[in-house]
């Protein structure tokens, strides 16, 4: 394998997580101006919708006569938690915390897939192999990084002049309100995976599906949206910042970054894609405090390491797990793990 070669799919990781904490800065920045979270994802979507469509008619030309009224039903339960509901509650939590601890939560999805799907019987953790303690040791981490994040806010790190901080209302309450609707997005995010792994099967047209669900999730976000709040100002969007955020968003992070990572799933792994995802979180304490002036908190740092830990001790049970399994095929028979924590379509 040639240099090049090699260090491609890292690369494109790095460029993917880069350009995700770009979209989660812009939207912060967009959301303090007062712009809607639901306007905001109906426009993301239904940008994400019309750019994958052509793709998916090029690469996949016969998707429609696999489409079934079972597949649509389960595309739209998809679409309202992978996307609707994820990006409200997201979108919120974003609102009321900061750029760097909202991506703090992203990181706890492969967990949320993992330990819902041991409740559902689709994951089995044997205590007796290494694998199977590593996976219990770093679902403790997180779980213990999440409730620090949660409950914990922590004296601030970076001295600043109070006017270079940007002016949001970071008081304790906000911040537990905050942190529960981002612990709420990661939980129906993580849900999102138990659906999206049946679909895989019955319907194997990645970028279809997701054009697909981009639509339903566009329309779902514009019902909503019309139901909470029927002022309609909130739909016009105020100066260049606002149109392209929702463009880059809609082209980059739903579009061509989904692409990358399934790109990069199929090159390398489940388990090396998911590997990047604190990438994101270390890009967006970079912008958030050089470009937005963001306060960094003790609480932020310590709960983030935690769940950081946890995600790569878990990552490495699950690859010696797969190693396992790889060589002996028997052991899934015998109700070994059968769902990969995997990285899933950047939405936020």
């Amino acid at each position: 394998m040639s240099f090049f070669e090699k260090w491609k799919p890292i690369a494109a990781m790095i460029f993917v997580e880069f350009a995700l904490a770009v979209v989660n800065a812009l939207f912060k920045k967009v959301l303090s101006g007062g712009m809607s979270q639901l306007v905001i994802a109906t426009y993301r979507f239904s940008i994400a919708a019309i750019f994958l469509t052509p793709i998916a008619c090029l690469l996949e030309r016969n998707f429609i006569s696999h489409l079934t009224g079972r597949v649509v039903c389960s595309l739209f339960f998809s679409a309202l938690l992978g996307g609707t509901l994820t990006q409200y509650f997201f979108l919120i939590g974003l609102k009321y915390t900061s750029t760097t601890f909202s991506c703090a939560f992203i990181n706890m999805v492969p967990i949320n897939t993992f330990v819902m799907a041991l409740l559902l019987g689709q994951e089995k953790i044997t205590i007796k192999c290494k694998s199977g303690r590593a996976k219990a040791l770093g679902t403790l981490c997180c779980l213990g990084g999440a409730l620090i994040l949660t409950l914990y806010k922590g004296m601030p790190l970076i001295s600043k002049p109070a006017s270079e901080i940007l002016e949001v209302n970071h008081s304790t309450r906000n911040w537990i309100v905050g942190s529960s609707f981002l612990f709420a997005g990661s939980l129906v995010w993580s849900s999102w995976f138990l659906i999206q792994a049946k679909i895989g099967k019955e319907y194997p047209y990645q970028y279809s599906s997701t054009a697909i669900m981009s639509l339903l999730g566009a329309i779902q976000s514009a019902i909503l949206s019309l139901v909470i709040d029927r002022n309609t100002s909130t739909w016009f969007l105020k100066g260049s910042l606002e149109i392209s955020s929702v463009i880059y968003a809609g082209i980059m992070g739903s579009g061509l970054c989904y692409v990358v990572m399934s790109w990069c799933v199929k090159q390398k792994g489940a388990v090396f894609t998911s590997a990047f995802s604190p990438f994101i979180q270390i890009f967006a304490a970079v912008i958030d405090i050089s470009i937005l002036h963001e306060q960094i908190h003790l609480g932020s740092i310590l709960g983030s390491i935690l769940v950081i830990i946890g995600l790569y001790i878990l990552l490495w049970g699950k690859s010696k797990e797969a190693e396992i399994l790889k060589d002996s095929p028997a052991t899934e028979k015998n109700g070994q793990a059968t769902l990969p924590v995997t990285s899933s379509p950047p939405r936020t």
